[in-house]
């Protein structure tokens, strides 16, 4: 989730491709509090805190959103610059995509969201490759399914840098 920067500045953070042993992609489900027919499903991730890497917030972004905990992230896969109105505001975000596996998908600790994840967070899911093509839900980012799909098929040049 965002939280508030100026659009001509980009926000910097980390998100996670977080595959499951069954190659599933884990969504966060959000919505903007003040608009809340804008929906989408998104990477788990956040802004990138004073003192730390991309991969330190990858991590930590996590454990905060889904209480499941990585020891590592794997290769950066794909940037992505995206500019975005979220309640009422202007944001410009560059997000650096890890990819991570994971071979329990139980949480081990008990999600910690800010009051700005609270507001909008509507759920997650653990989406197949079938599911992601398929849906008509709005995906963040929207070449998700296509972007997925190279990288299990291993004809993704990484890393991708997408603008959007």
């Amino acid at each position: 989730m965002s939280t508030t920067t100026h659009a001509s500045t980009p926000r910097l953070g980390a998100r996670v491709l977080l595959l499951d042993p069954d190659d599933r992609v884990l969504l966060i489900h959000a919505r903007d509090p003040d608009a809340p027919d804008h929906q989408w499903w998104e990477l788990p991730g956040g802004g990138i805190d004073p003192g730390e890497t991309a991969r330190d917030t990858a991590r930590r972004e996590i454990t905060e959103e889904t209480g499941l905990v990585l020891d590592e992230v794997g290769p950066l896969v794909w940037t992505r610059e995206s500019r975005f109105t979220y309640r009422g505001r202007r944001h410009h975000r560059r997000d650096e995509v890890f990819l991570a596996r994971l071979t329990d998908t139980h949480p081990t600790r008990a999600p910690k969201y800010s009051a700005n994840e609270t507001a909008g967070l509507l759920g997650q899911h653990w989406w197949t490759g079938a599911e992601l093509a398929s849906t008509s839900s709005k995906l963040l980012p929207p070449e998700l399914p296509r972007l997925v799909e190279s990288l299990l098929d291993n004809t993704l040049t990484i890393p991708v840098h997408l603008d959007g």
